[in-house]
């Protein structure tokens, strides 16, 4: 990849990094997305880490190109090659590369913020961009397609969902889909609700409300207010979740403006566009995004929080979207978009969230798994403040790497055992240990990977918390 090609994400926030260091170590080609490369400084903390959240690919077999650094010294390695092909030939660095969950475990944990996951989605942009240039790159196309348009497709074809819960009982319709689409077959999909989540309104005034539904009998007309954006995740599979979210805040006395994902009237959905994001789509992901910002982007001005409740959603708003090219507003969102445990946690602070909770006491113990991108932005110290609002509660937080999960990896029949081996680094044994326990988890992919692996059902800590108040 030559300095001259043009990247598809902006790089240029790295335009001065390694200047005037003469062992920043650079790459010849490759422009500011080399120097974004080139942060690494080979300190080998990646390697060495036996907590936290980096990196588990590498922590599975010890391998050192899987490592970020061992990545970095791939990419060092093609990029200063005279071929404009190198990057996308190379078969070591598509292996490496292939492996990498994008957990997002090196920004967070590496002290030079090695931002790894970025860097794959340019590698997957480009090789998209060139692949009928370059003969020897063979990735599963339709598959890649299939979970990028996922939610789109969903909203497009409802019987789709039909599709695969069919799939999911019938073991030949499984092994018929890995042949077709190598998706795992001793896997099982996730299944949407019956009725992805609509609501009839735009603006809900506080009032009391229980979990299920509303009731306006009392109003706060001097109410803070709030935008609540249910994601497509969210609205397509845990339609229950952002009915519970929403009652939470309007318990809480909240004015809350909801944005949904069938909102935009021109027969679009609003969607963050992280499953395009996550497979190189980054033209369609820009579509998206502007899309979505149209919607949220005058709320931000108004200085209004955006609350999320999947973070690997509303964390694009606050990361991703800031290297789309989408402008100031996109910068603007980034400071406003915030997920639920964060927004309650800062509210608290300010004696804004009073809603008082019911006692935990004789339930059982609470595990709780956080999200690779939740924990990424250290959001599970909201987490713990939030969960301590109930009294007499008694939770513990699995400390673990990814899950394996890792949005559709765990689904990839060339992952299915890297997958297992992820969820057996801590996850599986902490959730063995405790078998009564209720396992709360906000991530879509980690609950279906607890689902998946152990079927046990979790709680999203929206519906715990609604369960909890106290309307009255």
């Amino acid at each position: 990849m030559k300095s001259e090609i043009k990247h598809e994400l902006d790089w240029s926030g790295y335009k001065d990094q390694g200047m005037g260091d003469p062992y920043a170590d650079i790459p010849r080609s490759g422009g500011d997305f080399a120097k974004a490369v080139s942060v690494c400084i080979n300190s080998g903390v990646c390697e060495e880490q036996t907590r936290g959240l980096m990196c588990p690919s590498y922590r599975i077999d010890k391998r050192k190109q899987r490592s970020p650094g061992g990545r970095v010294s791939l990419f060092k390695r093609v990029l200063n090659l005279d071929s404009p092909d190198a990057l996308l030939q190379d078969k070591e660095l598509a292996a490496a590369m292939d492996d990498c969950i994008s957990c997002k475990g090196c920004k967070r944990e590496c002290e030079s913020s090695l931002d790894m996951a970025m860097i794959k989605v340019e590698y997957l942009a480009q090789r998209i961009k060139n692949i009928t240039r370059v003969k020897k790159i063979r990735p599963v196309y339709l598959r890649a397609w299939l979970f990028a348009e996922w939610p789109f497709l969903l909203y497009r074809y409802p019987w789709l969902k039909w599709g695969m819960r069919i799939r999911n009982v019938q073991p030949w319709l499984a092994k018929l889909s890995e042949y077709l689409l190598a998706i795992n077959a001793g896997v099982i999909l996730p299944e949407p609700a019956r009725q992805p989540f609509r609501a009839t309104q735009q603006v809900y005034k506080p009032s009391f409300i229980n979990s299920r539904g509303v009731n306006r009998k009392k109003e706060n007309k001097t109410a803070y207010k709030v935008v609540l954006w249910i994601d497509t995740f969210t609205a397509l599979f845990q339609p229950e979740v952002a009915q519970d979210a929403l009652a939470l805040l309007l318990n809480a006395g909240y004015c809350v403006t909801l944005v949904q994902p069938e909102q935009s009237g021109d027969g679009h959905i609003l969607d963050s566009g992280r499953t395009l994001f996550s497979q190189g789509r980054v033209d369609r992901t820009r579509e998206e995004a502007s899309r979505l910002l149209a919607v949220l982007g005058p709320h931000a001005e108004k200085g209004l929080s955006i609350v999320g409740l999947e973070p690997s959603a509303l964390l694009m708003l606050r990361d991703e979207y800031k290297v789309l090219g989408l402008g100031e507003q996109a910068q603007q969102m980034a400071g406003a978009a915030v997920l639920l445990e964060e927004f309650i946690a800062k509210e608290r602070i300010n004696h804004r969230f009073n809603l008082r909770f019911i006692s935990a006491k004789t339930e059982p113990a609470l595990l709780v798994h956080g999200h690779c991108h939740q924990k990424s932005v250290g959001a599970m110290k909201s987490v713990r403040k939030v969960l301590r609002l109930i009294p007499d509660i008694d939770f513990s937080i699995i400390e673990s790497s990814c899950c394996g999960m890792a949005g559709t990896f765990g689904m990839e029949t060339e992952h299915a055992l890297q997958s297992q081996k992820m969820a057996e680094l801590s996850l599986l044994p902490a959730l063995r240990q405790q078998p009564d326990a209720t396992v709360l988890s906000t991530g879509f992919s980690c609950a279906h990977q607890i689902k998946a692996t152990t079927s046990r059902q979790t709680v999203h800590l929206a519906s715990y918390l609604a369960e909890h108040m106290i309307t009255n």
